[in-house]
C-alpha cells in the first residue's frame, strides 16, 4: 500500500481500534458497583466481569497474533473487529452476571484480534522512516483510551446507566469495519503456509487459565493445586515450543534480545500494577466513600 490515502486510512483505523479497547477495559471498572447491584452479585463473581474480559484477551492474544501472520492481518482484524462490536452489543443487553461474562470473554477474544494485528498492519504500510511517527500516535490512543475510560465510564453510567458503555463502543466498531473493507487494500500474511502451532495455544491457554482461576480461589487448598497445575502447563509449554517446528511463539526473541524482554517485563509491572489499582478504587469510592459514579470516575 502505497498511496498516502491508504496510509492515512491505516493510521486511522488502528488508532481507533487502539482507542476501543484499552477504553473498554478502565471504564467497565466504573460500572461494577451498579452492576453488581442490579444483578445481585458477590464479589468473587463481579471480579470475573473484569477480568473475563483480560483474561480471555491474554489467552488469544499471541494465537491469533500467529494466525494472522499466516492467513493475513487485515482478516484476522476484520474478523476481531466484528466480534467486538457484536459482544459489546450483546453484553449491553445481557440480563444476567453469567451472561455478561460470556459475552466478556467474547470481547476479549475480538480485542485480542484487533490488537494483535493493528500496529503489525501499521509496520507493513508504513516504511521504516515513518513508523516511529504512527507507532507514536497509535500508543497516545492506548493511552487516551485508558485515561477517558474511567471519566466517561463514570459519566454514562450515572446517567444512562452502565449498559450505555458497552453501547457507545458499537458505532465505533461500525466505522472501523467500514474503513477496514471500504478503505484498507491489500492483505500481509509474512508466514503463509506455514502450519499453526494448537497444541502449543491450547497449553498456553490451559495454563493461563489454571493459574487466573486458582489465585481467585485463594486461599482455600484447591487453588493452590490449579496455581501449580498452571505453572506446570507453562513449564510444558515452553517445552515446547523450543522443540515445535514452527512455533506459535518464538522464544529465542527473550534471548536474543535484550530490549525486548525487558519491555514486556516492565510492561506487565505497569499493567498489573494499573489494573489493580482501577479495579479496587472505584469499588472503594462507590461503596465506602459513597461517591457517584461520574464522582468516581473523575
Amino acid at each position: 500500500m502505497d498511496s498516502a490515502q491508504g496510509k492515512h486510512s491505516a493510521l486511522v483505523v488502528a488508532t481507533l481500534s487502539a482507542f476501543i479497547t484499552p477504553f473498554m477495559g478502565s471504564a467497565v471498572h466504573i460500572a461494577l458497583p451498579s452492576i453488581e447491584r442490579e444483578f445481585g452479585i458477590d464479589a468473587i463473581v463481579l471480579a470475573w466481569i473484569a477480568t473475563s474480559y483480560i483474561l480471555a484477551a491474554a489467552i488469544s492474544l499471541v494465537p491469533f497474533g500467529r494466525l494472522a501472520d499466516i492467513h493475513g492481518r487485515k482478516k484476522v482484524f476484520t474478523y476481531g473487529m466484528v466480534i467486538f462490536t457484536i459482544s459489546s452489543f450483546l453484553s449491553a443487553i445481557s440480563i444476567s452476571a453469567p451472561m455478561l461474562i460470556l459475552f466478556r470473554i467474547l470481547q476479549g477474544v475480538g480485542s485480542s484480534m484487533v490488537y494483535a494485528t493493528g500496529i503489525a498492519i501499521l509496520t507493513s504500510v508504513f516504511p521504516p522512516q515513518e513508523r516511529g511517527k504512527v507507532l507514536g500516535i497509535n500508543v497516545a490512543a492506548v493511552y487516551i483510551g485508558l485515561s477517558l475510560g474511567p471519566f466517561l465510564g463514570g459519566f454514562l453510567t450515572q446517567h444512562f446507566t452502565w449498559r450505555s458503555i458497552f453501547l457507545v463502543t458499537v458505532p465505533l466498531g461500525l466505522i472501523s469495519i467500514a474503513l477496514v473493507l471500504w478503505k484498507l487494500k491489500g492483505e500481509w500474511a509474512e508466514a503463509r503456509g506455514e502450519k499453526f502451532d494448537l497444541p502449543g495455544s491450547l497449553i498456553y491457554g490451559l495454563g493461563i487459565v489454571a493459574i487466573m482461576y486458582g489465585i481467585s480461589l485463594l486461599p482455600g487448598l484447591r487453588s493452590l493445586w490449579l496455581i501449580v497445575c498452571g505453572f506446570l502447563s507453562i513449564v510444558v509449554f515452553v517445552t515446547w515450543e523450543t522443540k515445535v517446528e514452527n512455533p506459535v511463539f518464538d522464544l529465542d526473541l527473550f534471548k536474543t534480545n535484550r530490549v525486548f524482554a525487558l519491555s514486556n517485563l516492565a510492561a506487565l509491572i505497569s499493567y498489573s500494577a494499573t489494573f489493580a489499582v482501577a479495579f479496587l478504587l472505584s469499588l472503594y469510592l462507590q461503596h465506602i466513600k459513597g461517591l457517584s459514579p461520574q464522582s468516581a470516575g473523575a
